[in-house]
């Protein structure tokens, strides 16, 4: 199905933050790679797509402190994949789906209907931190730290300081001390089970579980909840996908309604970029990129590409599905893909099963992320 969003759409009185997307947009037409301040974006699909699929050129080893697994390239990189995986297959996604959507009705049930409802802070947010807190086998007395903590980081990443972002990293792994120092390592929880975890023949050590532990929340409660402003942004502003969704929905057809998710994430993509840097002179797109240099992989800017979508606000499901790079690609696309549909799929269809429409609040225009983020910061909506 191929349909444009009707005018209106983009909320331009939400125009007051810069859309990182037309400036992406604008760039790329200009040339899919930009150089500046000694760091390489590479913005078109077809650069993107080879840059990720090359990790012996383009190296992920860029991080001040060792992230596991993102940080690693080669074999290093497949042995602590190998344990990350174990908690992403299939039958351990269909073990969550209940608790999610448990969570994802009682929010969904709680919102009032006729007035205003602010999508982040009513519901992505709470939806992301409950689930995640199951999940993971913690309290629930942490959603309220875990929401402040997510506000501070946003803020944090936004200010560009260093100083900053190290601070309310170190309050993250601090959390995470203190809630493997209350487990004993038996249970069967994901926490649990990391702590008897083995690599190359030896346990992890705790350094490398708690880095494990903030991969899976630190960035992905935010980009979770900021997945969810985009989508029911799109519903609110779409009324022919709403239609079509609520009746995937009806159906329970989990394909659909996968596909569709994926869609609205191409078209206005929350994961931006992934970084790596250069172990050789590398030349892309006629830009000869020096060894040792920094590059950022742009999926926001790749899957807007009209080279390979056509008009990228097109919501063209079915076309765009082998293309479609918000999850990444090549050895380091996103483990969690699967549990994160799950869960973005979980979330929407309660809303639209609980509710008879999805309107845009008249009284105020949403607001955009501030680069380096994407997607919506505030999207006040009407249920009915």
């Amino acid at each position: 199905m191929t349909h444009v969003p009707p005018p209106g759409a983009h909320d331009p009185a939400a125009a007051t933050v810069p859309d990182l997307r037309e400036e992406l947009d604008a760039a790329r037409a200009r040339c899919p790679v930009q150089h500046e301040g000694g760091t390489y974006s590479l913005l078109g699909h077809a650069e993107v797509l080879a840059a990720a699929n090359d990790p012996e050129t383009f190296s992920s080893a860029v991080s001040r402190h060792r992230a596991i697994p993102n940080s690693l390239d080669g074999a290093e990189h497949a042995a602590y994949r190998e344990i990350v995986e174990r908690y992403m297959t299939r039958a351990e996604v269909d073990a969550q789906e209940a608790q999610c959507r448990a969570h994802a009705e009682a929010i969904v049930a709680g919102l009032p209907r006729g007035e205003r409802v602010k999508t982040l802070a009513d519901f992505a947010v709470p939806f992301a931190v409950r689930t995640q807190l199951e999940w993971l086998g913690w309290p629930e007395s942490l959603e309220g730290h875990l929401v402040d903590w997510m506000a501070r980081n946003r803020e944090a990443t936004r200010s560009g300081e260093y100083e900053r972002t190290a601070a309310v990293a170190a309050e993250f792994d601090a959390m995470l001390e203190s809630i493997l120092d209350g487990k004993d390592g038996t249970g069967e929880d994901p926490t649990s089970r990391l702590m008897r975890e083995t690599v190359d023949g030896r346990p992890l050590t705790r350094e490398e579980i708690v880095s494990i532990l903030r991969n899976w929340t630190a960035g992905d409660l935010g980009s979770l909840a900021s997945s969810l402003g985009v989508l029911v942004h799109h519903l609110a502003n779409d009324p022919v996908v709403q239609e079509d969704m609520r009746f995937d929905a009806q159906a329970q057809d989990t394909l659909l309604l996968e596909d569709a998710i994926l869609e609205i994430l191409r078209i206005d993509d929350p994961f931006v970029a992934n970084r790596r840097i250069t172990t050789r002179e590398v030349d892309v797109a006629g830009v000869k990129i020096p060894e040792g240099a920094r590059v950022v992989l742009n999926w926001t800017a790749a899957n807007r590409d009209p080279l390979v979508m056509g008009d990228p606000d097109e919501f063209r499901p079915v076309e765009n599905l082998a293309n479609n790079l918000v999850f990444g690609t090549g050895p380091h696309v996103c483990p969690g893909m699967a549990l994160t549909l799950m869960e973005l799929r979980v979330a929407i269809s309660a809303l639209l099963a609980g509710t008879r429409w999805i309107h845009p609040f008249d009284g105020e225009a949403p607001v955009r992320l501030e680069a380096p983020g994407s997607g919506w910061a505030q999207v006040p909506v009407v249920l009915e």
